[in-house]
């Protein structure tokens, strides 16, 4: 089954030197959920994490100066191992938090989806964005 998508708002902007950091269906099986069935057992769940990010001054073609896709992922991966978590909010907060934690993040976009919490659904779940403080209205 193809999965439609609406587009995704822009994150890089030239202008101000801002690219874009991306981790698309990054599937993982978590301990996640309120009920008493979802407790002592994994579901799947899918991630997407979108970042605008500061881009260095030089544009030196070295890792240290990019925040790094696969330290995303395993910071994600290590957050959604750590412990049971009640809410996909609560997962998307932690996630994001996580992100922001690196100084050239501006922007953090997550999308936490519970693949089969809903029988006729393909996914359910929440998106948030946040800003580092001191950026935006």
């Amino acid at each position: 089954m193809t999965e439609h998508r609406p587009p995704s708002p822009r994150i890089a902007d030239a202008a101000r030197r801002i690219r874009h950091v991306f981790v698309r269906d990054l599937c993982l099986d978590a301990a996640i959920g309120v009920w008493r069935h979802e407790h002592g057992r994994l579901q799947p769940i899918r991630l997407n994490i979108d970042l605008g990010v500061q881009e260095p001054p030089d544009g030196r073609d070295e890792l240290a100066e990019v925040v790094c896709y696969q330290q995303v992922v395993d910071m994600a991966k290590a957050l959604v191992a750590s412990r049971h978590v009640k809410l996909v909010e609560t997962l998307a907060e932690m996630i994001a938090e996580g992100c922001l934690g690196d100084p050239r993040v501006l922007t953090v976009r997550v999308r936490v989806e519970k693949l089969d919490a809903v029988a006729e659904a393909a996914s359910v779940g929440v998106e948030i964005e946040r800003l580092r403080r001191g950026i935006g209205p």
